[in-house]
Formats: structure tokens, sequence, C-alpha cells
């Protein structure tokens, strides 16, 4: 019976565990993806602004450290309410999908 507890034991921690890591994984593809469709036209896949339209804009290196710097509610409102020429994407994207690509931006950091 021992046995038998340890293997349930042990599957609800593996299963526990792929559960969390699978879905930090689905959400960090859920991201890119998010940023691949809404943000790469303008900031480039790598977020150098090195786009026509970012060149253009005078676009930030989203992994500068004058970018990275800012706080993530200052990136968030920047997402959600626009800012100059940048749309605003409230009720566009989910706040998920904003929380994402501000998580997004992080790994772009130099």
């Amino acid at each position: 019976m021992n046995r038998l507890k340890a293997r349930i034991a042990a599957a609800l921690i593996f299963a526990g565990a792929f559960f969390l890591f699978g879905s930090a994984s689905a959400k960090a593809d859920d991201a890119a993806a998010t940023f691949k469709s809404k943000c790469v036209a303008c900031h480039g896949a790598d977020g150098s602004g090195n786009t026509s339209i970012g060149k253009s804009m005078h676009l930030r290196d989203l992994g500068s450290a004058d970018v990275q710097k800012q706080s993530d509610a200052d990136l968030t409102a920047m997402i959600t309410n626009g800012k100059g020429a940048m749309p605003s994407y409230k009720g566009k994207l989910t706040d998920d999908q904003i929380h994402g690509l501000v998580t997004y931006i992080r790994t772009l950091k130099k």
C-alpha cells in the first residue's frame, strides 16, 4: 500500500511540474506570437526598431537600457494606451496578452 501511495504522489508531483512549466512555455509562445503579429512591423523581430517604419518614427530599441529601465507598469500603460504614433491596444489585447508582451520585452534586454 505504501508503494502505491508513493507512486501516486510521484505521479502527482510530475503532473504538477509538467503543468507549471508547460503552462509557462505556452505563455511565452503566446507572447512571442502576439509580438510577431502586433509589434514586428514597427519594432522589428529583434525589437531594435530597425525597420522602415521604426526608422521613420525614430523608435527606441526595446532591448536598450533606456527601455529596459522602465517599470512594468510604465510599459503596460504604453501598450495599453499607446504613446505618440503608437496605437492603443486597449480592447484589442487582453490584460494577459499585454502582460505577456511586457514579459517578452524583458527578454530583448541587451
